[in-house]
């Protein structure tokens, strides 16, 4: 028997909600996975745990979770929970730095036509991945403080060749196990920190023979994006970039709650939803799972057993079947429909089938 260890991190807002639709899901297919096992253990991190104890991330908490297999978050913050810098609370990215989780996936798939402002696709048409860097970028500047009554404050975007190097090596893998075309977006022609970016990117490209480079300002990636969806495959980007465009690729599928994302490092992992707490609607029932869910399914193919594998496969099908087109009802307000959280986490959890 093969016991995995899972630290559940449910967070503030709506992240408890669609966290115990994940877990619901793992647990009715726990059953069909033949020498496999789950373990959850729920840890407090988050906005809320800042209001508690004065940490958003204790550090027993953050020593504890290190000791399990797999990490899934719900999300982390509250509008009104800041810092004295003025930034919210943002543990989910405390996690990314110390544990060294560079590689960002975020997969992007259409599976109804009735969900995308693009009326001209269809389902399976849109189906790429971003692959964002998760610990330099312009995000790197984000503990910085300014004094009150500044007349100016500076940012700094760092690039590191260690960094870049493993981001479009990890971005080369990635779509060697799909379509083997991987977008470079930057902005190379205004800054230089982007230009050397890119001149890693072609030093790595050379690695990777069989695979086809492609390279995009971030204005142009932004409109090919709305234009031309269905052409990408693997995009790769900086950090602020693949924050931004995570979202507007969300939109072109549906939004943010069919948008699942993955936090990988070395040793560690977290997946997570792609969306934010929204604690407008939060406690209300009405907040998709489906990323959650979705989420949850690339941590089964991240533990990488035969088993899991097959999980991981029979999730994404059981999603497809319930969102498919003929069964308009099998929606959630934001997709249109009427169902609550746990009404669409029922019915993935009956849909699975291995």
């Amino acid at each position: 028997m093969n016991t995995y260890r899972i630290a559940t991190l449910p967070g503030d807002g709506i992240g408890p909600e669609v966290t115990a639709e994940a877990v619901k899901v793992l647990q009715a297919i726990e059953p069909r996975l033949k020498g496999v096992h789950f373990e959850f253990q729920q840890y407090s991190v988050g906005a809320g745990e800042y209001l508690r104890s004065g940490n958003p991330l204790p550090p027993e908490t953050f020593e504890a979770i290190q000791q399990h297999d797999a990490i899934l978050l719900g999300a982390m913050g509250l509008p009104d929970v800041r810092w004295p810098s003025g930034t919210e609370m943002a543990p989910q990215l405390d996690l990314r730095e110390q544990l060294d989780l560079y590689c960002g996936l975020r997969p992007i798939y259409l599976y109804d036509p009735a969900h995308s402002p693009l009326k001209s696709h269809g389902a399976g048409e849109i189906d790429f991945v971003i692959v964002r860097e998760n610990t330099e970028g312009l995000f790197y500047s984000r503990k910085n403080f300014y004094t009150p009554g500044a007349v100016e404050v500076i940012d700094s975007l760092r690039i590191s060749r260690h960094g870049a190097e493993r981001l479009f090596r990890a971005a080369f893998r990635e779509a060697a196990r799909r379509r083997n075309r991987v977008t470079l977006v930057d902005k190379s022609n205004v800054l230089p920190s982007m230009a050397y970016f890119r001149q890693i990117f072609d030093e790595v490209s050379r690695e990777f023979p069989g695979a086809e480079p492609e390279k995009l300002y971030i204005d142009a990636a932004s409109l090919y994006l709305v234009q031309r969806p269905h052409t990408f495959d693997v995009i790769v980007t900086e950090n602020l970039f693949g924050d931004i465009l995570s979202d507007l690729a969300a939109g072109l599928v549906g939004g943010m709650g069919l948008a699942p994302s993955a936090d990988i490092g070395e040793r560690h992992a977290v997946f997570q939803p792609s969306h934010g707490s929204a604690p407008d609607i939060a406690g209300r029932g009405i907040a998709n799972p489906v990323a959650t869910i979705l989420s949850a399914a690339m941590m089964l193919e991240w533990l990488a057993h035969p088993e899991t594998l097959r999980g991981a496969e029979a999730i994404r099908d059981a999603v497809k079947s319930v969102l498919n087109a003929a069964k308009p009802e099998n929606r959630t307000r934001d997709l249109g429909g009427s169902l609550s959280t746990s009404e669409m986490g029922d019915r993935i959890a009956a849909a699975l089938a291995i």
